[in-house]
């Protein structure tokens, strides 16, 4: 999202994280500004019952974690990386100056968040009202959509596994997996080789 050389001007770093390390936990307040430059990151938190709700996916080109930067609010999840990862970090103080020196990024990073609240908007709707196959759907689209999943003959490669399917729209995996199928029969999507295509 924002050019590395403008980041590294401000004094951003570069900081790896191996897969499942914790880049970091829910309930402390933020100090950085995060931005993916390889691997990907899963932001969650978990109930009461100790079952994980995925709050958002981040890949490559991606920042994550700017809400409560921004607020000034304890982080309402963890982040972890899903994958060895590369990320470049941003102090608060350098990322505030950045955006008021810089007033195109600002209205990228508005535009960015506005995305995810209407991902987040829409996603409320449908699991709160809608059939596991509708809410699979959904999610798989917005995918497509927002993640810039790659198209290839088979159609779209959906790059999600099937529990961050069911823990993004609040499935268990079993109905995930039986909604694919559904929606297989229905030819709303492709399994071939275990994978899943729309």
């Amino acid at each position: 999202m924002i050019a590395l050389e403008l980041l590294e001007k401000y004094g951003a770093v570069k900081k790896s994280f191996n897969k499942n390390e914790i880049i970091f936990e829910e309930g402390i307040f933020p100090s950085n500004y995060f931005q993916i430059i390889s691997g990907e990151v899963k932001m969650s938190n978990y109930n009461d019952d100790g079952r994980e709700f995925i709050q958002g996916i981040f890949y490559k080109g991606q920042s994550f974690g700017e809400p409560p930067l921004f607020l000034n609010q304890k982080y309402p999840a963890n982040a972890i990386a899903v994958e060895n990862s590369e990320i470049i970090l941003l102090l608060k103080a350098n990322f505030m100056k950045l955006l008021e020196e810089n007033p195109k990024i600002s209205i990228q990073i508005i535009q960015n968040l506005a995305q995810r609240l209407y991902y987040k908007s829409v996603m409320a709707a449908e699991i709160s009202t809608q059939e596991p196959e509708h809410r699979v759907l959904k999610l798989i689209d917005h995918g497509i959509a927002y993640f810039n999943f790659k198209k290839d003959n088979n159609g779209y490669l959906i790059n999600f596994t099937r529990q961050q399917i069911g823990d993004l729209t609040g499935l268990r995996v079993e109905t995930v997996i039986r909604a694919i199928k559904t929606l297989e029969k229905k030819r709303e999507l492709k399994i071939i080789n275990r994978k899943v295509y729309r």
